[in-house]
């Protein structure tokens, strides 16, 4: 009997991880499935990386494995044959190994596991869960101030009946959480890539991104907008209304305003646990002279008014 190398044939090394193990599991699963792969002998080979799966992939198992792996490499010879007692002080759980599971495997296999106490359910045939998907949304900023159900496209590539892959298109209606902000993602349970051989879909995850809105600018939960203001405004004081992306509010403008002054409203940014603050940046606007009335309100204005803005940069 041949004694079979199951780290070379799922292409690990003899110190892999189990999520090593479980990431060159897949990789081949999917390049040989039967629903995949039309070639001849891929049925053979997906028997050959389940078998090597699902040895390397128990830690009872592997832990035979390996002692059987040293002896062999070690003057065990041409032709594999278990020494008398090799799993003595090894213990298997489960219910078995029967005879109807017997097809599935090589005759390397079960002259190790295909014994009382080390035999093992083989459970479903092929059986894997499907990946995980990821992709990213673009929501309105008004999205996340209110929470909305918003209807996305994804595109994805699957195999057709000939192994070829296109695009298909799905169609998937979202919730999107209040409070949710850039960079989080929203996972929707088995929306991922389909099982093989009756296991359970993936998920999939979407990550959160906001549309670039000319009025707005995000930092985490944290939502910065300027405002406009008449000079007497600022000059005077002022109650003004400002928009948000939760609606207008009133404003109180201080006496003595300067252009680029920052007023900070606390709790009015994006929604959560705490909420962001919005940042009102006032912008002072002149009122233009075109017209002879008002070229003369400003010729007063210098005559009646000696203000120097420049003062400051004077030597």
């Amino acid at each position: 009997m041949e004694f079979r190398d199951y780290y070379q044939l799922l292409g690990v090394e003899r110190t892999a991880t189990p999520e090593e193990i479980k990431k060159a599991y897949r990789r081949l699963a999917r390049r040989y499935h039967p629903d995949i792969n039309r070639e001849a002998d891929a049925e053979q080979r997906m028997q050959e990386i389940n078998e090597a799966r699902d040895v390397l992939a128990d830690p009872e198992r592997r832990a035979a494995y390996d002692q059987l792996y040293e002896y062999q490499h070690h003057g065990g010879g041409e032709e594999f044959r278990a020494p008398p007692d090799w799993d003595a002080g090894f213990e298997f759980s489960g219910s078995g190994f029967s005879n109807a599971d017997a097809g599935d495997y090589s005759d390397f296999f079960a002259s190790i596991f295909g014994h009382p106490g080390g035999r093992r359910s083989r459970g479903s045939h092929y059986r894997m869960r499907g990946e995980d998907r990821h992709a990213r949304i673009y929501i309105d900023l008004v999205d996340t101030y209110q929470g909305a159900t918003r209807t996305i496209v994804l595109h994805s590539p699957e195999p057709d009946a000939t192994g070829q892959l296109h695009l298909v298109d799905h169609n998937l209606s979202v919730h999107i959480p209040r409070g949710v902000k850039s960079g989080q993602h929203i996972r929707l349970s088995g929306q991922g890539h389909p099982g093989m051989g009756g296991g359970p879909p993936g998920d999939l995850f979407l990550e959160i991104a906001f549309n670039e809105d000319s009025r707005y600018r995000i930092e985490d939960r944290d939502v910065y907008t300027s405002v406009p203001v008449a000079p007497w405004e600022a000059a005077l004081g002022a109650s003004i209304e400002a928009p948000t992306p939760s609606g207008p509010v009133r404003l109180k403008v201080p006496a003595g305003s300067q252009s680029g002054r920052r007023l900070r409203l606390k709790g009015r940014g994006i929604p959560g646990e705490p909420a962001g603050d919005l940042y009102v940046e006032l912008r002072v606007v002149l009122p233009p002279a075109n017209s002879e009335r008002a070229r003369q309100f400003y010729q007063t204005m210098a005559q009646e008014m000696p203000f120097n803005p420049r003062q400051s940069q004077e030597t």
